[in-house]
C-alpha cells in the first residue's frame, strides 16, 4: 500500500464527506512519497479553529506523521466546503532541502 493510500485510509476515521490525498512529491527534491496534500471535509471540524483541526488530523495519522516529510492540510466543515468548493493549489517548491545539489 502506498503512503498516499495509508494516509487516506487513516483519515477515513474523521468521517469525511470529501477526502482528497495527493502525492505532491514530484514538486519537491526530497524523493518519492515525501510531500502530500490533504483536503478533508468533516463535520467533526465544526467549532474548531484551524490549529485544533490540524491537531485532530495529526492525532488521527499518529505514527504515519513520522514517515513522510510534509503534509499540506486544508480542513473544512461541510458548510465551509459548500461555500469554498475547492482547496487552494500548492505553491511551487522553492528548494532549500539539504538534498538539493
Amino acid at each position: 500500500m502506498s503512503m498516499r493510500e495509508r494516509i487516506q485510509t487513516a483519515l477515513g476515521a474523521l468521517e469525511p464527506q470529501h477526502l482528497e490525498v495527493l502525492d505532491e512529491s514530484h514538486m519537491h527534491s526530497r524523493g518519492l512519497e515525501t510531500h502530500f496534500k490533504a483536503v478533508v471535509v468533516s463535520p467533526l471540524f465544526a467549532g474548531l479553529n484551524a490549529v485544533k483541526r490540524h491537531q485532530k488530523v495529526y492525532a488521527t495519522l499518529g505514527e504515519l506523521m513520522g514517515q513522510f516529510h510534509a503534509l499540506a492540510l486544508h480542513t473544512y466543515t461541510p458548510e465551509e466546503w459548500a461555500e469554498q468548493g475547492a482547496a487552494p493549489d500548492s505553491p511551487t517548491c522553492r528548494g532549500g532541502s539539504k538534498h538539493d545539489h
